[in-house]
């Protein structure tokens, strides 16, 4: 039944076909349905895509957004808030938004002027840091929130502290299709007389077809007519990364289990009507899935409220939909017990039917124009509740209001500097120099850049590439003998050393715990994990505490993915401990430092520290770090206000003169890193402004007011002088910009008006 509604125009912003993913068939319903149910409601689509040249998308797309592009979040907030929406609808989930956690949609929300409802498609119960600061600002920002599960609604009470009177529980949207005899459709598809199992949907390794591949054989001994059908094209990130290699995996073991004559798979992304009739001539759904934490199924939704007989593992959807003998439960990869319950369930035709009908009446509630309507409704209490809101009125952002105009990439310089080796040290202007050679420092801290370009989905092609040359890099530079990395090659490719230095190995066990902890390649996990562990025994030898502090934040990030790894913590702790003791042994109410001289590098130790006590070093690691942070940051300060390094021109002894000049890139990028991490440990937005401070001198905000990053060449100048920039562009120089680049975007996705709730 159609209906008014006081919403005149309404947004929908998620992932949108024909973009072949979960969320953007759940948008186009969502959308479609609204649209058919309140026709006077003017409802058009904002998409994110994830490729550059985005999809072919149908008329009610008026705006794209650039996944990873920040500011591409706020020109669509612009854009909405000029066209007079009434109301967002926002779909969300961490992997279709840019930055850590998908932050960049943090973004968008921040900027809109009218209320938004925000769909929850992934809802955890023990999230990420950075997850669950994502979710807590999502729930902020929107007038509504809702889940399609009473778990979920849970999980937002219990673990995000969200209200109840926020949250609308709202069933995932079905088809309104008949119910009908699985007969009725079998002779299209050459099935008549045969029982038919059926699992749809995009195909990746946590869906666990093997489990029922493996569950055929006994299945067949029982029902020689048996058919196990599935539907639906590999995941596209999928593909990208592994091509077809799970697909041809399953294909195999259908053969090497000989059932190949009972397993079809249609390798195809189904429309709407085509999916109906493949659901339709199935007698039991399957949904061997692998991971509990599903906190809601678009596929088994569709399938149960088509009502079908479904058996499925006990993820979270499926325990709340399949309750009350709505559906059969196995246990996780249990293949016996799935061929079990098939057979019973084909045995016994009276229960399967009970139990498809129990499925289908439910479902009556599920199909789309009772839930477009539900939606509607929730709409509708966002704008009543945002009337008790202030009017915020359009205006132009203030600079305090909108993210620091950063760069963007430019990796040509790198590349430039790269050959199939490795990266090279030095430069004669933005010439690679040859004679110099490379090093392990410069390909270490390259490689954990190219850790960071992932995060911004820069880590395929060219930078997927670099990857590797400075892998394999550091591969060559260990030695498994001593169990340490050299460190200087000539560019006749022969070592110049037997041993590197601390410095060069403490890089190297950082760039290898970023490449563990951070990477989603798993073939550089895979051999940076083996690495490390050969690394690490002689990190307890180094006496640098520059060493030190690289090494403990390797082995964070190598923590960050494998927590329990006793051998890393006891490292971590171990090296922190010997800093604090540095420090205490050092400092007085004047100098609070770790050694009786300022150098290079500085901020890395109260960075490593401060690391550490967030990573579960101890209270006192947290302490040490901060507290030498903030008296470093104070004295790195010009009366200008602008960063002022230690310059390397003879550094600073205790007790004797400051060296102003040479002021050398790496000390901006250490101070950056380090007032980030700060911020994150305590969420005082001041430690961004310092970092901020720091970053715009490579920008101009320096002594002499020049820039030392090229933008034209894609380098950084190696240093600033009395009069003037040291114009060569050497790997150190180059990556301590673009290292600190990718820092600033990642902080910058935060919305400024969040990060000023902590602000002291």
């Amino acid at each position: 039944m159609k209906r008014n509604s006081d919403i005149q125009k309404l947004a929908f912003v998620g992932d949108y076909l024909p973009r072949k993913c979960g969320i953007a068939t759940f948008t186009y319903d969502l959308c479609t349905s609204v649209a058919t149910q309140y026709p006077g409601t003017d409802s058009f689509v904002v998409p994110i895509n994830d490729i550059p040249q985005g999809y072919d998308y149908p008329g009610e797309v008026r705006f794209e957004v650039e996944e990873q592009e920040v500011d591409a979040y706020l020109r669509a907030a612009d854009y909405l808030n000029f066209s007079n929406t009434d109301v967002v609808s926002l779909q969300h989930e961490y992997g279709i938004f840019g930055g850590p956690s998908g932050s960049h949609v943090l973004r968008l929300m921040g900027d809109l002027r009218m209320p938004i409802v925000t769909t929850l498609h992934t809802v955890l119960r023990e999230p990420s840091a950075d997850q669950h600061r994502v979710l807590c600002q999502i729930a902020e920002l929107s007038a509504r929130l809702v889940v399609m599960s009473e778990r979920a609604r849970t999980f937002l009470r219990e673990v995000y502290d969200v209200p109840e009177s926020k949250i609308d529980l709202i069933a995932h949207g079905i088809p309104d299709m008949p119910f009908v005899d699985p007969n009725f459709y079998k002779d299209q598809f050459d099935v008549e007389g045969k029982h038919v199992a059926l699992t749809f949907g995009l195909l990746s390794p946590n869906k666990g077809i093997e489990v029922m591949l493996r569950a055929m054989p006994e299945i067949l001994r029982e029902f020689p007519d048996f058919v196990y059908i599935v539907v639906g094209a590999t995941h596209p990130n999928l593909i990208r990364e592994q091509g077809e290699r799970y697909r041809i995996s399953l294909e195999r073991l259908a053969k090497d289990l000989g059932i190949k004559p009972n397993v079809s798979f249609y390798n195809r992304f189904l429309e709407i009507d085509e999916l109906i009739e493949f659901i339709g001539m199935a007698d039991i759904y399957v949904t061997p899935y692998l991971n509990p934490a599903q906190i809601v199924s678009g596929t088994l939704a569709y399938a149960f409220g088509c009502g079908k007989a479904v058996i499925s593992t006990p993820y979270w959807y499926a325990e709340e939909l399949l309750a009350e003998g709505r559906g059969v439960l196995v246990p996780f990869g249990d293949s016996e017990a799935l061929a079990r319950e098939v057979v019973e369930l084909l045995r016994d035709e009276s229960r399967r039917h009970a139990m498809r009908k129990k499925a289908y009446m439910l479902g009556r509630e599920m199909i789309w124009s009772h839930v477009a309507h539900q939606y509607m409704e929730s709409f509708a209490r966002a704008r009543r509740g945002r009337q008790d809101v202030p009017y915020k009125p359009l205006a132009v952002r203030t600079l305090a209001e909108q993210p620091m105009d950063l760069p963007d990439w430019r990796l040509d310089h790198l590349v430039r500097m790269t050959d199939s080796a490795g990266l090279f040290q030095h430069a004669c202007s933005t010439i690679p120099n040859f004679a110099e050679g490379y090093c392990t420092d410069d390909n270490a801290r390259a490689l954990l850049l190219t850790v960071l370009l992932e995060q911004f989905g820069q880590g395929s092609g060219q930078a997927y590439r670099l990857a590797t040359i400075y892998a394999a890099f550091l591969n060559h530079a260990f030695d498994r003998k001593l169990g340490r990395f050299r460190n200087f090659m000539s560019f006749d490719r022969r070592w110049l050393e037997s041993v590197g230095s601390d410095d060069s190995n403490g890089r190297a066990i950082w760039a290898l715990g970023a490449c563990v902890g951070r990477s989603r390649r798993r073939d550089l996990q895979f051999w940076a994990s083996q690495l490390f562990d050969l690394a690490l025994p002689a990190i307890a030898d180094m006496p640098s505490p520059r060493g030190w502090g690289a090494a403990i934040l390797g082995l964070c990030h190598y923590l960050h993915r494998f927590a329990g790894a006793r051998p890393a913590s006891q490292m971590r702790d171990a090296l922190a401990e010997r800093l604090i003791a540095l420090y205490d042994r050092t400092a007085d109410d004047d100098w609070q430092w770790f050694e009786d001289i300022l150098a290079y590098d500085n901020a890395r130790l109260p960075h490593a520290l401060i690391a550490a006590g967030r990573s579960g070093a101890g209270p006192r690691a947290m302490e040490v770090g901060l507290r030498t942070l903030r008296w470093l940051v104070d004295l790195q300060k010009a009366p200008s206000g602008c960063f002022r390094p230690i310059g390397c021109r003879g550094f600073f002894p205790r007790g004797g003169e400051r060296a102003q000049f040479d002021q050398q890139p790496i000390e901006a990028h250490a101070t950056v890193s380090a007032c980030i991490e700060a911020y994150h440990a305590t969420e005082d937005a001041a430690w961004l402004q310092e970092a901020r401070v720091a970053f715009e001198w490579f920008l101009g905000g320096n002594d002499l007011g020049l820039d030392l990053y090229d933008a034209k060449a894609g380098g950084c100048c190696d240093g600033l002088q009395e009069d003037r920039v040291n114009l060569n562009q050497g790997a150190e120089s180059t990556l301590s910009f673009l290292l600190s680049l990718g820092a600033m975007k990642l902080i910058e996705s935060v919305p400024a008006s969040l990060r000023q709730v902590h602000a002291t």
